[in-house]
């Protein structure tokens, strides 16, 4: 086991995927020679040369574009968006060509192309430096969607994207980069990328959250604990496709659901779990879910993003508002954290 911090795991995993493979490369602005504008891909160029780590012009759709012709013709391409909101000039090629291309061959082309999007709030940055994009992709089919949420998953479900010959997009909360936590890099992944784990389990509250925000819902399962809840924490990991049979499974044994994102509430991958889980589980429910989301407004001045952004105290009022205990969230239509 070996301590390090989020970014250096993610970086980690490139480097043994290009240790193994010769086909894969790195692309992006900035990533090679600067290693990135979070030094995400710090000294993969030095050690791989030009042509597998390659500085790009600032242009999204080409990078897309030119990583789908790499793909296409047997290269697996990591490319890196350099901020969640750069994704967008880019967005065309994904949908229309990236997630579309094996279905449109009838199978007969694979797109093994992974597209790195350091996501969410939480550095002080504006407007397309602080965004959840997520929900855009999860809507689209032929993409699969992850969100990792700690050093060990970093490391090994970056590898597991680049092996995938699916495309992926593989959300990385850029405010996690600096945390530190145990790597095993000797070790075989524990569960497949598709996968939710449970990370505390509990038998009152089934809390589901993913990418930034779970080490919140675990810091909120603990000061619950102290009020005598148990709450059950979900890092959902994949969010194309979702693991519901986890979630559904602790549902039916906890009757409540809370699920909580940074992106905004409206069309979000919290309504999609909210709605299926009622669906499978409706006889188990004893409270409609509760959403805890980033406002549906365009992402706030530096200075107000501590409330925009979910914390403790509103995930405890998402608790305490299935449980119908008072809450600044009772009364709120459609258990809605974010009208």
């Amino acid at each position: 086991m070996t301590s390090m911090t989020f970014g250096r795991a993610i970086n980690a995993g490139l480097r043994r995927a290009m240790e193994q493979d010769p086909r894969v490369l790195i692309m992006g602005e900035d990533v090679g020679k600067l290693g990135g504008v979070f030094r995400i891909t710090d000294g993969l160029q030095k050690d791989f040369g030009p042509l597998r780590v390659v500085d790009t012009p600032l242009a999204e759709s080409g990078i897309m574009g030119t990583a789908v012709g790499l793909a296409f013709r047997g290269y697996r391409p990591v490319v890196e968006i350099q901020f969640d909101g750069f994704i967008y000039p880019a967005f065309d090629q994904i949908v229309s060509q990236v997630a579309k291309m094996h279905y449109r061959s009838r199978g007969t082309v694979k797109l093994p192309l992974t597209i790195r999007v350091p996501f969410g709030g939480g550095i002080g940055s504006p407007e397309h430096h602080s965004e959840s994009p997520e929900a855009y992709f999860t809507h689209t089919s032929g993409l699969r969607v992850i969100s990792v949420s700690n050093p060990q998953d970093a490391y090994t479900m970056i590898q597991q994207a680049i092996a995938s010959d699916d495309p992926v997009l593989y959300f990385e909360p850029k405010r996690r980069y600096h945390v530190k936590g145990e790597v095993d890099e000797a070790a075989a992944p524990q569960l497949p990328m598709g996968s939710a784990r449970v990370v505390s389990e509990g038998t009152d509250v089934t809390l589901v959250a993913y990418g930034p925000l779970v080490p919140t819902a675990r810091d909120a399962a603990v000061a619950a604990s102290d009020e005598g809840v148990s709450v059950e924490v979900i890092d959902l990991r994949s969010l194309a496709p979702i693991d519901f049979a986890t979630v559904e499974g602790s549902v039916r044994k906890t009757g409540r659901l809370v699920i909580t994102h940074e992106a905004a509430q409206s069309g979000g991958v919290g309504a999609e779990i909210a709605a299926s889980i009622t669906e499978r589980c409706f006889e188990y429910l004893e409270h409609a879910p509760v959403r805890v989301t980033g406002f549906d407004i365009p992402y706030p001045p530096a200075r107000l993003e501590s409330h925009h952004l979910p914390d403790l105290d509103r995930i405890l009022d998402g608790v305490d508002c299935v449980l119908d205990r008072p809450s600044s969230l009772a009364g709120v239509v459609s258990g809605s954290a974010a009208s």
